[in-house]
């Protein structure tokens, strides 16, 4: 299902309209869903995570292989934002046992952040899990406890459920809170 929303940017002119799409991602898209990743992930982390500890997780999560195996065999799936015609965010979403589902992975490129894309990719995910797992309880998302977006989380009706460190493996942890989202 694609879905276009008509969003406002501010210039020195004044406002402009600008058109946002999303739509589902393919196989064929691992390589786009990469080239996103690779300029929206670390700029979220670069105070966050050391460099060497940034490239050891865009290897594990956003090799082209690795995005495939997680769509194809995880069952993991994408949604990419289009403003303007021009690919700006991703969205990912997984079931997670019974009546959960976890909100994998959301990034919007540094340019067009606080314009209201970021939103449109929570909302949509919502409506995606909503639309086809009905049985589902609650979307959870493990959010790094130092990621300036945690008050995005909120604003969207997360709310901190409880907090992990996880190994990841060559001694690096994924420190974060996980979210949840009832529904």
């Amino acid at each position: 299902m694609r879905r276009i929303l008509l969003f406002w940017k501010w210039n020195k002119q004044g406002k402009e309209a600008f058109m946002t799409e999303i739509r589902e991602a393919t196989t064929d898209d691992c390589g786009l869903i990469h080239a996103l990743a690779a300029e929206a992930f670390p700029h979220t982390y670069r105070e966050i995570l050391s460099p060497e500890q940034t490239e050891y997780m865009m290897h594990w999560m956003y090799d082209v292989e690795s995005l495939r195996r997680q769509m194809t065999q995880e069952g993991h799936v994408y949604f990419i934002a289009y403003a303007d015609g021009l690919p700006v965010g991703y969205v990912s979403v997984r079931p997670e046992g019974a009546g959960k589902v976890h909100l994998e992975k959301i990034y919007v490129l540094p340019a067009w952040q606080k314009k209201r894309v970021g939103g449109a990719l929570f909302r949509h995910a919502v409506a995606y899990v909503r639309r086809r797992h009905p049985g589902a309880r609650a979307i959870e998302l493990n959010v790094n406890r130092r990621n300036p977006a945690l008050d995005f989380y909120r604003h969207m009706g997360m709310r901190i459920d409880r907090q992990g460190d996880f190994d990841i493996g060559n001694g690096f942890y994924m420190n974060d809170y996980i979210m949840r989202l009832d529904l």
